[in-house]
């Protein structure tokens, strides 16, 4: 193996959650830099056989130029713990699902309590709560499948709880069992105690307990609102969109049609976003 590239460094999984047979979170300690919820930062693994670079990179986060480009497959991967979490934030988790023909996911199936996996030293990404608006009182967090995973570290924070009047977590995926951590859910819905709203959607199943369909055609129909029970206004929601980038397109496009501006650090909006692939 070729030395570490420049940063990374090596860590261990400490810990390993199987949720269904493709999905999974992996427990890491690795002493990184200070990060914070809703950030993200790079698992990789060394692959002496490959001889082109991984393609599994999320556009706005990898570099994969350098002498080692071909043998060190990285991914950017979001935190879903709160770095103050009781664990401390050397003890990271990340919620992966894996691809078949995916070049490091498929490895990181196989990993085990035990092994190493190298970790970027720095993390990075602005879906944060510091890049919200001071005026929301409503936020709004809409994921789809893994992208979970970094609304869960935003929750978990107490400046959340303590910030905003009513936090709604949305999560579309394709079946019941992809809906993940259920116990961390009720045990969150249980600390903001009226203030945290939890609208599970499964666009390939009829369930009385979960929406069906799409997250922008149930903005629109307004049997997101419904069943979140917090009305939508300019003054008082912001929105994280986080997800399959055809949910994050179509949802800002919705927004828009209702009234809603995207946000930037130039000019105050109403909604952000990051694509998850």
């Amino acid at each position: 193996m070729k030395d570490t590239p420049h940063g990374l460094i090596k860590g261990e999984v400490t810990g390993r959650v199987n949720w269904t047979d493709s999905e999974f979170s992996l427990q890491v300690t690795a002493d990184i830099a200070c990060y914070t919820a809703g950030q993200f930062t790079k698992l990789a693994l060394y692959d002496d056989s490959k001889n082109d670079c991984g393609n599994e990179s999320r556009n706005d986060s990898e570099d994969e130029s350098g002498d080692d480009k071909g043998e060190w497959i990285r991914r950017a991967y979001s935190f879903v713990n709160s770095p103050n979490h009781a664990l401390g934030q050397q003890v990271m988790e990340f919620l992966i699902i894996a691809v078949p023909e995916g070049q490091l996911s498929s490895r990181l199936e196989r990993l085990q309590v035990g092994d190493d996996v190298y970790v970027g030293k720095s993390p990075a990404g602005f879906m944060t709560l510091d890049e919200i608006p001071r005026y929301t009182k409503d936020l709004w967090l809409l994921s789809t499948g893994t992208a979970i995973g970094p609304f869960l570290s935003l929750i978990d924070e107490v400046e959340t709880q303590q910030r905003f009047d009513n936090v709604v977590l949305v999560h579309a995926v394709r079946t019941p069992a992809e809906l993940v951590y259920q116990d961390k859910i009720q045990h969150l819905e249980e600390r903001y105690q009226g203030k945290f709203h939890y609208v599970p959607i499964v666009s390939r199943e009829n369930r009385k307990d979960t929406l069906r369909g799409r997250i922008p055609g149930l903005l629109k129909s307004g049997d997101l609102v419904d069943a979140a029970g917090i009305a939508l206004t300019t003054e008082r929601s912001f929105f994280y969109l986080c997800g399959n980038p055809s949910m994050v397109k179509d949802t800002s496009a919705v927004l828009n049609e209702l009234g809603y501006q995207k946000h930037s650090r130039r000019s105050a909006g109403h909604f952000n976003s990051e694509n998850y692939w």
